[in-house]
């Protein structure tokens, strides 16, 4: 019974980190738990990025007043906010997240919880001082 346990746990195991991060994501708000938006996550030259591909809340035509840089006032769909994650091991890590409500950037890692589950960090400095937040693959 014990070599059924832990051939099921290896099983699982090696299906989570053979899954890939590249789809389409819903993310929620950290306080009302609505819909936000739909990310699409794609691989380019070995690194991974993710941009906005849909609004569920406000307009669909808006665009980043508090971006800075090229993305300033650029439309919101559309907006890579993920750019050079690298896969290292079973994490995605080495590259940023752009919040596009306050502008800001972050240093981040992204990590599949399981296939329909990705965890995001997104932190100043020291990964401990962020923020966390859980997207849900999009069926």
């Amino acid at each position: 019974m014990n070599y059924l346990r832990i051939f099921l746990m290896l099983l699982v195991s090696i299906t989570v980190n053979g899954q890939s991060i590249i789809g389409q994501w819903e993310t929620y708000d950290d306080n009302t738990k609505e819909k936000k938006a739909l990310i699409e996550i794609y691989q380019k030259d070995n690194l991974y990025f993710a941009k906005i591909v849909k609004r569920f809340n406000g307009d669909n035509n808006a665009v980043c007043k508090s971006c800075k840089g090229t993305n300033k006032n650029k439309p919101i769909v559309g907006l890579v906010i993920i750019e050079n994650i690298k896969k290292v091991g079973n994490e995605f890590k080495g590259g940023t997240i752009m919040d596009p409500e306050n502008g800001e950037t972050y240093s981040c890692y992204l990590k599949l919880i399981n296939a329909n589950k990705l965890k995001i960090r997104g932190f100043l400095g020291f990964s401990v001082f962020g923020r966390t937040q859980y997207w849900i693959r999009k069926e």
